[in-house]
């Protein structure tokens, strides 16, 4: 049984949930030369695209929302002296801090916990490919719960749209699988959206891609999308406008032509009327040529 939204903030705030409930681990003198490229690649511009299309859409659903949080995607998250030391700089292709100076308002390169105030990401999105797929769903997994305290975990193959999974913290600290609704969609409390596929064209490129939903089920949009639709509901509103204006001139010319027939035919009868008295005159004088007295 699929729990509602409702069913599941609710359940959240019994078992208040802290998912930031870990120590960082103290670096002494936090490093200021960090890497933050490994020079790899993304999987594919597919992969790509569907880490931007996530980013952009929520950038702007916290702005509208007027939300303060961060959105980073395929960066270093930085949690411990150790990680340092060893050079383990992989990081999640998406992620999102609640409560965080968004860009705009602080350039990153990499995401440090110990210039964040101990910050780790609310929500975390891999992108898998076959060569990745048991690092996200093993490795990454566990980190993400035991280290991270991540609320949110999802993974998907954007060349795979049936792929789509996620987990969720439990009372216990403990990931449990996030159910599909009846539309294959996943809940996230931690943003308070739904997450599932939808068709059609990210940043100019047609497929199907991974997306934001609110709680309705509305797409949350990028700007341009945004901007697009409310063009077309202007232009729209333009031909609907032009349509009326149509109808009046139309309605106008239809009273016209019903005037004109009208004068038509007062002209008409006027004319009959004239024609009948001219006959009566007509008849009047013949008879009484004849004799004939007519009154």
């Amino acid at each position: 049984m699929v729990s509602t939204p409702a069913q599941i903030q609710a359940d959240t705030q019994t078992q208040e949930v802290d998912p930031q409930l870990t120590e960082v681990e103290e670096v002494p003198t936090p490093p200021t030369d960090l890497p933050y490229d490994d020079g790899e690649p993304l999987e594919s511009t597919k992969h790509r695209t569907a880490m931007n299309v996530l980013i952009r859409a929520c950038e702007f659903h916290l702005f509208q929302t007027h939300q303060l949080g961060y959105c980073g995607g395929n960066m270093f998250v930085y949690y411990s002296a150790t990680q340092v030391r060893n050079q383990d700089f992989r990081g999640p292709d998406f992620f999102l801090v609640l409560n965080a100076l968004p860009e705009s308002q602080k350039s990153r390169k990499y995401w440090a916990i110990w210039d964040e105030g101990g910050r780790y990401p609310d929500l975390i999105i891999e992108l898998m490919s076959p060569s990745t797929a048991k690092i996200d769903t093993d490795e990454k997994k566990e980190l993400y719960q035991n280290t991270f305290k991540t609320l949110d975990y999802i993974v998907y193959n954007p060349w795979e749209p049936s792929s789509l999974q996620g987990w969720t913290l439990d009372g216990n600290l403990t990931y449990q699988s996030l159910e599909a609704d009846s539309r294959g969609w996943l809940w996230c409390r931690s943003v308070g959206l739904w997450v599932g596929t939808w068709q059609g064209e990210g940043q100019g490129h047609p497929g199907v891609w991974l997306r934001f939903f609110d709680e309705a089920g509305n797409l949350v949009l990028l700007p341009e999308e945004l901007e697009k639709q409310r063009a077309e509901a202007e232009a729209q509103r333009a031909e609907a406008e032009t349509q009326r204006a149509e109808a009046e001139a139309q309605r106008a010319e239809a009273e016209t032509q019903r005037a004109e027939a009208e004068a038509q035919r007062a002209e008409a009868e006027a004319q009959r009327a004239e024609n009948a008295e001219a006959e009566n005159a007509r008849l009047k004088a013949l008879l009484q040529q004849r004799g004939i007295d007519f009154e």
